[in-house]
């Protein structure tokens, strides 16, 4: 084996130039597949990060998955029910206390109850549809990330009570309005109330700072005209995983739509497996390119040292000897390769990882990019790129093993 080692590093060595340029294009597929998997797989991690720190891990709402059975379903033998028109029920989630109560009693995470009601927040003649939501602030600190993105006032000045109001900046600036002034909050029923807005929130999420106001549980009750109403239950697990079984047993006992964050974003969930099948398909390709050089020189040393073989053949070296050869060159090649492809990947990753840039929307705040740093990603592109050397080496090292050395001594080849 140690001669066999020594033959094929000598083939190697004796063709320079062509092996440097097959190790250079496995480095560069295995540098560029390391810094494509460490980017977005990066930038993977980082949304899914964001959608579960700014939403709840599981929502309970006050609909229902299917519509209740009707009365005449039980009288009559009906095939289906048409022009139903359900009753308005302003309830919210019925008998919330003792729901919070079960909750908190076994859910592994904190829960919060709010009461969310659609209505117009009023200032200076101009008006601004939006989502008036009642919360409990001791609660609402356990599951809403909102609390650390003021930049203006806090959410604590919620809770020493009052009238009190808190508004996204991008709302504040559409009715013209700024810290301490008053506004009005009309709900869909008519009723308004006077509010003084003691914060100002920027999330980033549009739909968020210029559509939602936040105000105590019960001033919410009030101004919707439903005393001690709750639609909404929110809660944040310690494991974020366990999410489905936790909205599953909910759901199971309470009656009402509970939804996993899985669910809720299931199709975005499933375009980023789809993602990941195309990018490990994209670093396959580029291994199988670079694998084409491989067998260019695997097969250029094989017809070039067809006489070498055919000596070592008839000396006594088997078949299975050639093929070992030519294999431990074509993978010889590909490890050189892998090591100098990690140092390169390395080096990129590290370089987008010092990349910063503004962002647009705020102007003012600095980023960088989302980079995720895995030895797997390393393992993988080298196993690719050893897989492809030695595929490129087998073929030409099964065609060096089955010649025959009197052919090749005659000069039949």
């Amino acid at each position: 084996m140690r001669l066999i080692l020594e033959i094929a590093f000598t083939h190697i060595v004796g063709r320079g130039r062509q092996t440097l340029v097959a190790i250079l294009g496995v480095a560069v597929g295995v540098g560029f597949s390391i810094a494509m998997a460490a980017l977005m797989q990066g930038g993977q991690d980082d949304f899914i990060e964001q959608l579960v720190n700014t939403m709840p891990h599981v929502q309970i709402t006050d609909e229902r998955r299917t519509p209740p059975r009707q009365p005449a379903e039980d009288v009559f033998e009906t095939v289906a029910i048409s022009g139903l028109r359900p009753r308005e029920d302003r309830r919210g989630i019925i008998n919330p206390t003792a729901a919070l109560t079960w909750l908190r009693g076994w859910v592994p995470g904190r829960v919060a109850e709010s009461l969310k009601a659609q209505g117009v927040i009023r200032y200076s003649g101009r008006d601004v549809g939006a989502s008036i939501i009642g919360v409990d602030p001791d609660a609402e600190r356990g599951v809403s990330p909102i609390v650390g993105d003021f930049v203006q006032g806090s959410f604590d000045r919620l809770t020493a009570g009052g009238n009190n109001i808190l508004i996204g900046d991008t709302m504040a600036s559409r009715l013209g309005a700024g810290l301490g002034d008053t506004i009005t909050a009309v709900s869909s029923t008519g009723l308004s109330r006077n509010f003084k807005i003691a914060g100002l929130f920027h999330t980033g999420t549009t739909a968020r700072d210029e559509g939602e106001a936040y105000v105590l549980l019960k001033n919410a009750q009030i101004l919707s005209e439903r005393a001690n109403a709750v639609n909404d239950i929110r809660i944040k697990l310690a494991d974020p995983n366990a999410a489905p079984g936790v909205a599953k047993r909910a759901e199971a006992e309470l009656g009402y739509k509970a939804e996993a964050w899985q669910e809720a974003n299931e199709s975005i969930l499933e375009a980023l497996v789809i993602r990941n099948v195309i990018m490990y398909t994209v670093v396959a390709a580029i291994m199988l390119v670079a694998g084409f050089g491989i067998f260019n020189i695997i097969s250029t040393i094989t017809h070039e040292k067809a006489r070498d073989i055919a000596i070592m053949k008839s000396l006594g070296f088997a078949e299975g000897d050639m093929r070992r050869l030519f294999l431990i060159e074509g993978v010889a090649i590909g490890a050189a390769g892998s090591f100098i492809g990690w140092l390169l990947g390395f080096t990129l990753v590290y370089a987008l990882a010092q990349v910063r840039f503004e962002l647009a929307t705020t102007g003012q705040e600095m980023t960088r990019l989302p980079i995720a740093w895995s030895f797997l990603h390393y393992l993988l592109a080298a196993g690719f790129a050893l897989a492809s050397a030695a595929v490129a080496g087998y073929l030409p090292a099964r065609k060096a093993a089955k010649l025959n050395p009197v052919d090749i001594i005659r000069g039949a080849t």
